[in-house]
């Protein structure tokens, strides 16, 4: 499941279901539409209301996917268990709610905690300042609770979060400001100071910022983190955007914590672009369920990476594959090799089509052999660097064959759902989750 962002059509957005069985008449294509009930939501990321950190709670069940909205601030509780190929609308958590009572806007990430809560992160105060952002917290019927943090524990900038109980830790990244993001992406507002570089660090449960990490000029715009899944793990990484870099982050002796580049995509130097390098931009990227594997993408550049984390300081890269990008061949953009030779990659179509955008957001099968993959970012910034080859076209969605025992990654043929066909279309598809859990939606205790 997962659910698609508008394209300057004039209805709300929706949380699509496509049917992944290849044994199925339907294999491949939306087979139900959820559309919620207002506008100009831009439906991002989501949640479960119960993953493995319930499970000590046996009424505890993985019942509801929690649709936070980025630009409205709304959260959406669907029901997927009444009817898993036809969910329905449980419940509509308003942004003046959320707001009155805690001032929080701009909800992104959301994740379910052991109590039963659910919480959510939000990147500013309702006007999209970064100085108002902090954690909600909903109860498990869904009323807002209030906010998780302590009082002035609240740094500048929020975006991603995860927690590792075990070490006592939750640490998040920084995005940045609501205010500049949504008006699209500007460098200068990089050197403004309007985009965070930091992780922070906090007492897990307790609410208590304990330390900052700067990532300094390698680490802009950290979004995605993730710790290992095995609990007993004190490591992870976060994938730094505009530097494209993925950062390990890990516990010292004396029980702080320290970072370091674990994976540096370098930029590639460009014709007739707006700047003359291009970094990969790395906006999304997800760890194995057995903690061997990272896959990243870089979503300008336009290729998937499978890197071997076993030794999680030295990743070692296993596979690649491009599935679409500003260096595509047919494309105006071309990269300049070491030699001055103009140079661009081979995209394959799939099913007869050609691939748009590049691969943005990412996940993986509960047994490592398949990643799917969508194309858009957030609207404006799809609409500011691919233009109508996106936004007029629409996205698409893809299946990734993995070589789990020797490495390698390889587009399915068979696998196309294509977003410019929808009924209300074309829509833009993000984010997506299985039912039964995902690689990103489960927490180990």
């Amino acid at each position: 499941m997962y659910y698609c962002a508008g394209t300057g059509i004039n209805k709300p957005d929706y949380l699509a279901t496509v049917d992944l069985d290849p044994n199925s008449p339907t294999y491949s294509q939306v087979i139900h539409r959820l559309p919620v009930t207002h506008i100009g939501d831009e439906l991002h990321h989501s949640g479960w209301n119960s993953c493995s950190s319930c499970h000590g709670d046996p009424s505890a069940e993985r019942r509801f996917l929690i649709l936070p909205s980025l630009l409205s601030g709304r959260v959406y509780v669907v029901d997927t268990a009444t009817d898993p190929r036809a969910p329905s609308l449980h419940k509509v958590v308003q942004a003046e709610d959320i707001a009155e009572k805690t001032g929080l806007g701009f909800p992104h990430t959301s994740h379910c905690l052991a109590s039963g809560d659910i919480m959510i992160s939000c990147l500013g105060d309702k006007e999209g300042n970064a100085a108002g952002n902090g954690f909600l917290l909903l109860d498990s019927e869904f009323n807002v609770k209030g906010r998780w943090e302590k009082p002035g524990h609240s740094p500048l900038f929020g975006y991603d979060f995860w927690y590792q109980p075990r070490h006592k830790t939750m640490i998040s990244s920084t995005w940045g400001a609501p205010a500049a993001f949504r008006t699209g992406f500007n460098l200068q507002h990089v050197q403004d100071g309007l985009y965070g570089r930091h992780l922070h660090v906090y007492d897990w449960p307790g609410g208590e910022l304990k330390q900052t990490l700067d990532l300094g000029d390698t680490g802009l715009l950290p979004l995605e983190v993730r710790f290992l899944h095995d609990p007993s793990k004190d490591t992870g990484y976060v994938g730094c955007a505009l530097t494209s870099n993925m950062v390990r982050f890990f516990k010292t002796a004396d029980g702080s914590w320290s970072h370091e580049v674990a994976i540096d995509v370098k930029p590639l130097k460009v014709r007739n672009w707006i700047l003359p390098e291009m970094p990969g931009l790395i906006t999304d990227f997800v760890i194995s369920l057995d903690d061997r594997y990272l896959y990243l993408v870089n979503w300008l550049h336009g290729d998937i990476r499978q890197y071997n984390i076993e030794d999680p300081a030295k990743p070692v890269l296993a596979g690649q594959v491009w599935v679409g990008g500003l260096l595509q061949k047919g494309s105006d953009v071309v990269y300049v090799t070491d030699d001055g030779q103009e140079e661009q990659y081979n995209v394959p179509q799939v099913k007869g089509h050609r691939l748009r955008g590049g691969p943005q957001m990412i996940q993986l099968s509960l047994d490592g052999k398949r990643i799917y993959v969508t194309n858009s970012l957030f609207s404006r910034w799809d609409e500011q660097f691919y233009g109508d080859d996106l936004v007029k076209k629409g996205s698409h969605m893809l299946q990734i064959d993995v070589d789990t025992e020797k490495g390698g990654l390889a587009i399915n043929p068979n696998f196309f759902v294509d977003f410019s066909k929808e009924p209300d279309g074309p829509a833009l598809a993000h984010e997506m989750r299985y039912p039964g859990g995902d690689c990103t939606s489960d927490i180990w205790i």
